[in-house]
C-alpha cells in the first residue's frame, strides 16, 4: 500500500539572511511521499536559490518552485547578470537540472486521500493596476509612492528585457497562462501557486497601501471562480494567514525576513500543510 502524501507549502525563504538560511536546512516532510510547493523569493542569488531547492528537493518526493520578485533581481555581486526573461529562463534551466518542477513544465497532479489536483504554477508578475485610492492611471500610482517613500526595490533591480515595461512581461505571461487553463480538466480541481495572490482583497490589510501595485493584477481577479480552483498559494506580503475568497481559501505562506518572524509569539513552523 502506497503511503499517502502530503501538499505542503512555503514562500519567501530569503535565504541570504543566515537566520532563514539555518531554517530552511531544518525543514522536512512529514512523510517521504510529500510534495513541497515553493512560492517564490527565495533569494536573489542564483547560485543561493540552487542550494535552497536542492536542498529541499533531496527531502520532498516532488518539489514545485515559482518565481518572486527576488529571484528576478539583478544585483550586483550575483555572478550571474542576466535579466529580465533569460535570468527567468536560467533559473527554470537550474529547476530541471536538479528535478525541480516550474512554471514552464506540464502541470502535475497530486494524488491525495480525497481525490486528485492539478497543481498549477504559475508566473505571471504584476501590471500596476492594484492602484492606490484617488490614482487613476499607473504614472499616478508610481507617483504617489515616490512622494511616500514607499517604492518596491524591483523598480531598480527587476529588468523586464526584451519587454519595454514590467506590465507588458505581466501581460504576456496572463494571457499566455490562461489559455493553458482553458485545456485543463475542468472535472479535477486546481491548486493555484504564484508569488502574488491572484485577488486583491488579501492587500488591503498592508500598512503602506500603496505597496499592493506591486503585488499582483486585477486581470486574474476572477480566475478562482472561473477555473475549478480547491485551494490559492501564495506570499510576497510577508502576512502568513488564511483568507477565503468566494468560498476558496487563499493562503500565504510566507516566512519572511528575520525581523518580522522573531518578535513573533511562536516560532516559524515550515512548512505550512495545504492538503488534505
Amino acid at each position: 500500500m502506497s503511503q499517502v502524501s502530503n501538499l505542503a507549502a512555503v514562500s519567501d525563504l530569503h535565504v541570504s539572511y543566515q537566520e532563514n538560511r539555518e531554517l530552511v536546512a531544518t525543514i522536512q516532510p512529514e512523510t517521504p511521499a510529500d510534495w513541497l510547493l515553493v512560492a517564490g523569493d527565495v533569494g536573489e542569488r542564483a547560485a543561493d536559490v540552487e542550494w535552497a531547492l536542492s536542498l529541499l528537493r533531496e527531502r520532498f518526493a516532488t518539489v514545485v518552485w515559482v518565481p518572486g520578485n527576488h529571484e528576478l533581481w539583478t544585483i550586483q555581486d550575483d555572478p550571474v547578470q542576466l535579466r529580465g526573461v533569460e535570468r527567468y529562463e536560467a533559473l527554470v534551466e537550474t529547476c530541471r537540472r536538479i528535478d525541480v518542477i516550474t512554471p514552464e513544465d506540464p502541470y502535475p497532479t497530486w494524488n491525495g486521500p480525497d481525490g486528485p489536483v492539478t497543481v498549477v504554477p504559475l508566473f505571471l508578475g504584476y501590471d500596476y493596476t492594484w492602484r492606490p485610492e484617488g490614482c487613476s492611471t499607473k504614472a499616478e500610482a508610481l507617483a504617489y509612492a515616490h512622494n511616500t517613500g514607499v517604492v518596491c526595490t524591483d523598480e531598480y533591480m527587476l529588468h523586464p528585457d526584451p519587454f519595454p515595461t514590467r506590465d507588458d512581461w505581466c501581460r504576456a505571461r496572463v494571457a499566455e497562462t490562461e489559455q493553458r487553463l482553458k485545456e485543463c480538466d475542468p472535472a479535477v480541481p486546481m491548486v493555484f501557486v504564484n508569488h502574488y495572490p491572484l485577488v486583491r482583497e488579501p492587500t488591503r490589510i498592508l500598512r503602506y497601501p500603496e505597496f499592493a501595485q506591486w503585488c499582483g493584477t486585477e486581470l486574474t481577479a476572477d480566475w478562482h471562480t472561473r477555473f475549478p480552483t480547491a485551494a490559492m498559494v501564495y506570499g510576497h506580503l510577508h502576512i502568513p494567514r488564511d483568507t477565503v475568497h468566494d468560498g476558496v481559501p487563499f493562503l500565504e505562506v510566507s516566512l519572511g525576513y528575520p525581523r518580522e518572524w522573531r518578535p513573533r509569539k511562536n516560532p516559524p513552523r515550515l512548512p505550512r500543510r495545504i492538503l488534505p
